[in-house]
């Protein structure tokens, strides 16, 4: 009996959450494909049916999770009644909820690294999110893309070292101090 239509694109997405889900957690180098394809609830086996190579997978799972990380931000200014919206993202991004769960968080801290030693293809794409990135938190702020772009590139570097060290009240304060000077530079 075959599989009702739209099957291996279900089962493709699946694919692509699951590893969005472990390189965000984990990084690349250190993710197989069996893993992936566990974390989807399947067997490696049919990889590639659904991929031509990890490179791939890597490339749509970025898309993925800018998506992901975009919609989340969204979500939280859509959920603010006064003041700036984009203080709203800013205060989610760099909140300890968003530190504490890498495997739901930005692609971007987690991967910027070891994207810079990937594949042509999967440097395109994670340019292209990055940028769309950048347009969202512009858009948001109200601010044009050389802002927007000091704006991103503060908000992650403040969560990576955040994330790095083993001390809660220095990652805290680091957290709070980034979405301090982030807010000022905003409404200077």
């Amino acid at each position: 009996m075959p599989y009702p239509e739209g099957h291996k694109l279900k089962v493709r997405g699946k694919i692509i959450e699951s590893a969005a889900q472990a390189f965000r957690a984990n990084g690349i180098r250190d993710i197989s494909v069996p893993f992936i394809m566990k974390g989807a609830g399947l067997t490696h086996g049919g990889f590639y049916s659904y991929f031509d190579n990890k490179d791939q997978l890597v490339a749509e799972a970025c898309q993925y999770a800018i998506s992901d990380t975009i919609a989340l931000l969204q979500k939280a200014a859509d959920e603010v009644k006064q003041g700036p919206k984009i203080d709203a993202i800013i205060d989610y991004y760099l909140s300890p909820y968003h530190r504490d769960r890498t495997e739901m968080g930005c692609i971007l801290p987690a991967l910027s690294s070891e994207i810079s030693r990937s594949s042509d293809e999967v440097r395109q794409v994670f340019t292209h999110e990055l940028e769309r990135m950048i347009a969202f938190i512009s858009n948001a702020a109200k601010v044009d893309t050389a802002t927007g772009s000091v704006l991103l590139s503060t908000m992650v570097g403040t969560l990576v070292l955040a994330r790095s060290v083993n001390d809660l009240y220095l990652s805290d304060n680091l957290l709070s101090a980034g979405k301090q000077h982030i807010k000022g530079l905003i409404k200077t």
